[in-house]
């Protein structure tokens, strides 16, 4: 398990678009349908990832209050499941029932759209504006030895409401750490 801190793509870039499979509906989703005009988090987790077993009450919850206020967030699983047999889509339905998922969890097959945010690491945190301009690229919190190290708002809470009500993220932002995403093997 290698610590892999995520990439800090330049604040301001925009949204690649996708359109992937969601295991919550069995619906097809794309970006449009899926973006609010108060902001959008797109996060990419596995099923499998200590780092993302550790936050993941706290991802449900925190998406839960940010639907309050009017921010929707959506799941993006890339890892590859052939050789991680748990980040199966059978296995993404488990993990999205039993953690009472309230946001889309889309299976990335192709590792495309992974690749097309930069995305590195489980879980990896992408917080836009309405126009779908990256203002947050950071982590939910702080943990040492997966556990919290303080309780209160987390960062990526904190840093989404302040972009649903001003369109812009915190200036200082650290990088989410975890597991790499599982590559194919070329």
């Amino acid at each position: 398990m290698a610590v892999t801190p995520s990439n800090m793509l330049p604040l301001g870039s925009v949204a690649p678009d996708f359109t992937l499979l969601d295991t919550v509906s069995g619906k097809e989703l794309s970006l449009a349908e899926l973006k609010s005009d108060k902001g959008t988090v797109i996060l990419f987790i596995c099923n499998h990832c200590p780092y993302v077993k550790a936050v993941i009450k706290e991802i449900v919850s925190d998406c839960k209050e940010l639907e309050k206020e009017g921010v929707r967030s959506v799941a993006i699983m890339s890892n590859d499941t052939i050789n991680y047999p748990d980040d199966s889509f059978d296995k993404m339905i488990e993990f999205s029932n039993d953690n009472n998922f309230n946001f889309p969890y889309l299976i990335d097959e192709t590792q495309s759209i992974a690749k097309k945010y930069d995305a590195v690491c489980t879980p990896d945190f992408f917080g836009y504006n309405n126009n779908l301009e990256l203002q947050y690229r950071g982590r939910i919190r702080e943990l040492k030895n997966l556990e919290p190290v303080q309780d209160g708002e987390s960062d990526l809470l904190k840093a989404m409401k302040m972009i649903a009500k001003s369109g812009q993220g915190p200036k200082d932002q650290l990088p989410s750490m975890g597991c790499n995403i599982k590559w194919f093997k070329n």
